[in-house]
C-alpha cells in the first residue's frame, strides 16, 4: 500500500491488543469502561470484534420510547443477541474471523497514524465497515436477505459506507478513512486491494447481470476514483484519485486523470 511498513507480531496480537487495552484502562478512568466493555471482557479477537460491531448494529432507536431502566436493560440485550448472532456466524464461517485479523494486521503494517494494535478495531469506520459485510455477505449467501439489507444501511448510515452485500471482497484489504466509497452488487475486489475514501466501484445503469468492476490483487485506488462497469482493474494496477475509468486498466498499470468527453453533441 505504501513504503512504510512496520513489524507486526502477528501470532500474539491479541494477546498485545489485551496489554495495550488494560493499560489504557488503568491510565485514563474515562474510558475504563468502554475498554473494559469493548477488549477486556473478551477471551479472543473474534468475540471483542463482534461485541464492537454489535454496539454498531444493535439498534437504539427502538429503545427510545422505553423508560431509562428498561432501556438499559433491553438495549444490553439487544447488543448481546447482535454479538451471539455474529459469533455463531464465525462459528460456521471461521474465514470471515481469519480475514477480519488479516485486515488488521494489513492496517497495522500499512499505517503510519496507528501507535497500537487496537485503534482499527476500535476507532477506524473503514475497518468496522468492512468487517461488517463480511457478516451482511454471509447472510446475503445464506437466504438472510432481511438482516444483509438491515446491516448494509446500518453501515451507510454510521459510516458513510455503502458495500451491497453481494459483492464479493478478499482479505488483507486497506480501506483507509473510507467515507463515501460505494461497492456494486456484483463488484469484484481481491485480496490485498487499497481503496481510499468516495471511491466508486459502480454500474453502468444495466439493471441486471454482471456490471460491476473487477478489482484484481494489489491494485490501488485513489480517493474519488469512480470506475464503472463490468470493467477489470488488473493486479497491481494504480488508479489515481479522481481518475473516471470507464475502460479496463492492464496489470501493473497507472491511470490518472478524468476521462471525462462529449459523446452527444448538442441539438
Amino acid at each position: 500500500m505504501a513504503d512504510y511498513e512496520r513489524e507486526i507480531d502477528i501470532e500474539n496480537v491479541w494477546e498485545i491488543i489485551l496489554q495495550e487495552a488494560e493499560a489504557v484502562a488503568n491510565a485514563f478512568p474515562l474510558v475504563a469502561d468502554f475498554y473494559q466493555r469493548s477488549i477486556l471482557q473478551h477471551n479472543s479477537y473474534d468475540a471483542a470484534l463482534a461485541y464492537v460491531l454489535a454496539e454498531k448494529l444493535s439498534d437504539p432507536i427502538s429503545q427510545s420510547n422505553l423508560s431509562q431502566t428498561n432501556s438499559s436493560k433491553t438495549n444490553a440485550s439487544t447488543i448481546k443477541d447482535w454479538q451471539d448472532f455474529l459469533l455463531a456466524i464465525m462459528s460456521e464461517a471461521p474465514a470471515i474471523g481469519k480475514a477480519a485479523v488479516k485486515d488488521l494486521v494489513c492496517q497495522l503494517k500499512s499505517n503510519a497514524s496507528i501507535k497500537d494494535h487496537y485503534t482499527p478495531l476500535l476507532y477506524f469506520g473503514g475497518y468496522q465497515a468492512l468487517q461488517s459485510y463480511r457478516f451482511s455477505h454471509y447472510c446475503w449467501n445464506n437466504n438472510q436477505h432481511a438482516i444483509a439489507n438491515y446491516i448494509q444501511a446500518r453501515v451507510v448510515t454510521l459510516h458513510g459506507v455503502d458495500i451491497h452485500p453481494g459483492a464479493k471482497i478478499g482479505e488483507g484489504i486497506f480501506i483507509d478513512h473510507a467515507v463515501g466509497i460505494v461497492i456494486g452488487e456484483t463488484a469484484v475486489v481481491e485480496n490485498d486491494v487499497t481503496l481510499f475514501q468516495s471511491v466508486t466501484l459502480g454500474g453502468t445503469g444495466k439493471g441486471v447481470g454482471d456490471r460491476h468492476p473487477k478489482v484484481r490483487k494489489g491494485a490501488f485506488i485513489g480517493s474519488g476514483a469512480v470506475i464503472f462497469g463490468n470493467i477489470e482493474i488488473g493486479k497491481n494496477a494504480k488508479v489515481a484519485g479522481g481518475a473516471v475509468v470507464v475502460k479496463p486498466v492492464a496489470a501493473n498499470t497507472t491511470v490518472v486523470g478524468p476521462a471525462a468527453k462529449v459523446v452527444v453533441p448538442p441539438s
